[in-house]
């Protein structure tokens, strides 16, 4: 078996492992809570043991935290779980409330329940990771690795394994036959010499693993260098030249046994996808009761404060460039929503009192909530441009319609970094699409709730507003 082959088999293992300590962790901390409470486990208590583990472990799977358990952070590892947490616990509820038997459970005791499996299973997972670390650097074999090749992606890989010992590799050697001016001074003591002199080092002995990095148009020299390390018993990998582009949500995926690369693909699929989906169903109905009484109330101030309807429908893009009705509070005297659409300015004067205020505060995006609820919408995701604004941006713009492959948001990362509010030059349009894009490629539900939070951190006003 290859050594990449025993790591992925000891990952798996690891994952099952996790997947059986979180089925048999949930219903064990339910019989002590009620142990300490001095209550007894009625069937009512079993069934819900069984619900909370199921959906615990099936929310989870959605949301890859098994598949990923050894990558994430620790604040990464707590809000996943909290979230799966949050859906068993609603699914408990649920079943509660349509069995009629809430009467017959403590409510203190499933919070505890709730606390308690949300903080131990995170626990446990960090203890795993410490074990799985140390037994990695302190008594398995470290392997040495060789990079032959500075092209971009061979630096990135070097400086990747400088900043992460804790996982069992140690970068020894580089080899490349141009200039050392091309390497970064932090791995100018790790230049050996040329391709040749690499392949002679691995077959010295001198590391355990050697990572081609040259570009792909060496294919002669790759098949030559293959050849030679044939000679030996490294591990050989080749580190493929397109990671040096900017690809969008790239992954490895097959159709029978023939492997493809996606290259420009939605991070939104599958598990992620129903994960994104069920918490914008979540936050917009909480968020809709929050705010039902003062969406009525800015209903009433429109309509006091000129005339015209309360609620009007933007034309937009969505998911996919597929035009989607997007609703607003009116904050101008005209609705422009054609091919020739001119963006709010500074003191517009087509914008009323009211719509001055509602847009500082972003008030006048509350009706979006419905779209979010809809479908049509996400709570966090790139801002819906005016059609006029895409048909003219996308040819001006390197991968503008990019932007389309997930829903438009309500906030988004480019709006927490301040590019919001008109964009009366392409250097504005440029940097808001490429925080859109940013976002995109680094994808996961947490990057969304740190989003929402940063929302309401940095409040609802902004200089950019108007």
């Amino acid at each position: 078996m290859n050594e990449q082959g025993f790591r992925r088999d000891k990952v798996n293992q690891f994952s099952a492992l996790s997947r059986v300590f979180d089925f048999c962790f949930i219903p064990l901390t339910l019989l002590l809570i009620l142990k300490f409470k001095q209550q007894e486990l009625s069937q009512t208590y079993v069934v819900l043991s069984l619900i909370y583990a199921s959906s615990f472990l099936l929310f989870s799977e959605t949301i890859q935290l098994y598949r990923y358990w050894s990558k994430n952070k620790v604040m990464v590892q707590l809000i996943y779980t909290v979230i799966s947490a949050l859906i068993a616990i609603a699914c408990v509820t649920t079943f509660l409330f349509f069995n009629k038997s809430g009467q017959d459970v403590s409510r203190v005791a499933i919070g505890l329940w709730f606390v308690i499996t949300s903080l131990g299973v995170t626990t446990w997972r960090i203890a795993l990771k410490i074990i799985v670390n140390y037994f990695r650097t302190s008594i398995f074999h470290t392997k040495k690795i060789a990079i032959i090749g500075l092209t971009t992606s061979g630096i990135e890989l070097a400086a990747v394994l400088n900043n992460n010992p804790a996982k069992g590799y140690e970068l020894v050697a580089i080899y490349d036959d141009r200039t050392i001016e091309r390497l970064p001074e932090e791995f100018a003591n790790k230049l050996q010499g040329g391709v040749n002199q690499g392949v002679d080092s691995a077959k010295a002995g001198q590391f355990d693993v050697v990572y081609i990095a040259l570009p792909s148009i060496a294919q002669n020299r790759i098949a030559d260098i293959l050849k030679k390390l044939g000679n030996t018993t490294v591990d050989v990998r080749i580190l493929p030249s397109y990671l040096s582009y900017s690809l969008l949500g790239a992954q490895v995926s097959c159709i029978g046994n023939i492997e493809t690369l996606s290259i420009n693909e939605s991070p939104h699929q599958g598990g992620s996808l129903i994960a994104k989906r069920l918490l914008d169903i979540v936050l917009s109905i909480s968020i809709l009761l929050l705010i039902s009484l003062p969406m009525l109330l800015i209903a009433a101030l429109i309509k006091a404060d000129s005339k015209g309807d309360v609620i009007f429908k933007q034309v937009r893009y969505g998911l996919s460039g597929q035009r989607i009705s997007v609703w607003k509070f009116r904050s101008m005297t005209v609705q422009e929503n054609g091919n020739d659409v001119k963006q709010a300015t500074r003191n517009d004067m087509r914008i009323t009192k009211l719509g001055a205020i509602l847009r500082k505060t972003s008030l006048d995006e509350l009706p979006q909530f419905i779209n979010v609820l809809a479908g049509d919408m996400s709570i966090v995701g790139p801002r819906p441009h005016a059609v006029a604004h895409n048909e003219q941006y996308r040819d001006d713009i390197d991968f503008y319609m990019m932007r389309h492959k997930v829903k438009p948001g309500i906030t988004g990362w480019a709006q927490i970094n301040g590019w919001r509010g008109e964009t009366d030059s392409l250097f504005k349009m440029q940097k808001r699409v490429d925080y859109d894009l940013e976002y995109i490629k680094n994808w996961n539900l947490v990057f969304d709730v740190k989003i929402v939070f940063l929302t309401i951190a940095r409040g609802f006003t902004d200089k950019n507003a108007f």
